[in-house]
């Protein structure tokens, strides 16, 4: 039987050693690969965009444009603008997001690097936001598999059995779903599995919220399989749908079944009771793609998954919601919906 990817030496092709003894010069000089790539490195002006050879102050590692006098850093107009820490302790807190398939927990984080957990909190927090935010845009095609996970409405069960109830009939108004539409792959493809995967929190899973998903993230025509739930019902008329009734089978005669969009339930499951454990609905869209990422990555060496990860940092702007979190400015409304 051949040996799974994951346990080959091609799949840990990033060595947190190598990190832990770099320099701070060496970790500069990869921030500045990674920020200007398209120019090999030589900076370029944020403010201007003046790609001219810029004064370098060595002194405070900045450099100042010849053209507009504008003074900038290799963080400067990034997630890790204005930052505190040195740059070698961003670089592993990358990796060791990375390495932790079913995510990390702030706590966890902020005893590797010996910060404080107010640090590691808004760290994972901006990782996850530039996760978030370069998604691909892309609608999905092909044969989709769709499903929703639970999130929430957690009820103490009571001491005597006749005191308990059926916790699955009680409402209440923290319950979310978090909705996974799963693309999977083809005879060809490299990936095995799924390809793409995009999720939605929504209240419940109800047609209305499941027909704004699916509509904005599926091409008409795909196949699309689902399980008896009714808010699937709609789809019939659009996409040739398939079934799978999980009362009586996993996978329906016809092959119908929905074990890409399970195995996402599964891992963020794990990510919910193994790490995380508390999941507040404000940030809950950005832990469910945060899986979706994770999913989708998963035949990816730990490198080739760090290099993109960096990368996305350090192509999103300063934060709106994580720049000076912990002073007031924090995000006041969950993204519901598509």
């Amino acid at each position: 039987m051949a040996q799974h990817f994951l346990l080959s030496a091609q799949a840990r092709d990033l060595s947190l050693m190598k990190l832990f003894n770099m320099s701070e010069g060496e970790a500069f000089e990869n921030f500045k690969a990674v920020r200007w790539s398209d120019t090999d490195g030589e900076p370029v002006c944020p403010s201007c965009g003046s790609c001219d050879k810029h004064y370098f102050i060595n002194t405070r590692k900045q450099f100042r444009c010849k053209d507009c006098n504008h003074t900038f850093s290799v963080t400067s107009g990034t997630l890790f603008a204005s930052h505190k820490k040195s740059l070698k302790i961003y670089l592993i807190a990358i990796a060791l997001f990375t390495n932790a398939v079913k995510s990390i927990s702030a706590l966890q984080l902020s005893r590797d690097l010996d910060v404080q957990y107010k640090t590691a909190w808004v760290l994972s927090h901006k990782i996850r936001e530039s996760l978030f935010l370069n998604q691909d845009e892309t609608k999905l095609s092909g044969v989709c598999e769709v499903d929703g996970v639970y999130v929430g409405n957690y009820i103490r069960p009571a001491n005597n059995i006749e005191n308990r109830i059926d916790r699955r009939k009680v409402y209440k108004s923290n319950k979310r779903t978090v909705i996974s539409i799963r693309q999977r792959a083809e005879v060809g493809d490299e990936a095995v599995g799924s390809v793409r995967t995009k999720t939605f929190i929504t209240k419940s899973e109800n047609a209305e919220d499941i027909k704004e998903a699916i509509y904005s993230s599926v091409e008409l025509g795909s196949v699309i399989h689902a399980d008896e739930h009714n808010g699937y019902d709609h789809f019939h008329a659009h996409f040739d749908m398939k079934r799978v009734n999980h009362g009586v089978e996993y996978k329906s005669k016809d092959g119908a079944c929905n074990n890409q969009s399970e195995s996402y339930n599964s891992r963020f499951r794990r990510m919910q009771y193994g790490q995380c454990h508390q999941i507040s609905n404000l940030y809950l869209s950005n832990y469910a793609n945060e899986i979706a990422y994770r999913e989708d990555t998963r035949r990816m060496s730990n490198g080739a998954i760090f290099n993109d990860i960096f990368s996305k940092c350090l192509s999103t702007p300063v934060s709106n919601e994580f720049c000076g979190y912990w002073q007031g400015n924090k995000r006041v409304a969950e993204r519901l919906g598509a």
